[in-house]
């Protein structure tokens, strides 16, 4: 249990020095355009990614037996 927690405390104080590194580069640096226009990159790049994950695996899929079942009224 304590390598869990090592490992959880690393991980928390990594993502507030990320934040802050985020937010220095983003407000104070003259690297602040590449940097939003990275971010702005990696969202649009990150959410078409999951849209496509769920358009491939809709048309691969197999039907299940219970959608092949018509009502005949």
């Amino acid at each position: 249990m304590t390598r869990q927690r090592t490992i959880g405390t690393m991980i928390f104080v990594l993502a507030i020095v990320g934040f802050f590194l985020y937010a220095y580069l983003l407000m104070l640096s003259e690297w602040s355009p590449i940097v939003l226009q990275l971010s702005v990159l990696m969202a649009v790049g990150g959410i078409l990614g999951v849209i496509s994950w769920i358009g491939y695996n809709m048309a691969t899929s197999r039907p299940s037996p219970s959608s092949l079942v018509t009502d005949d009224k």
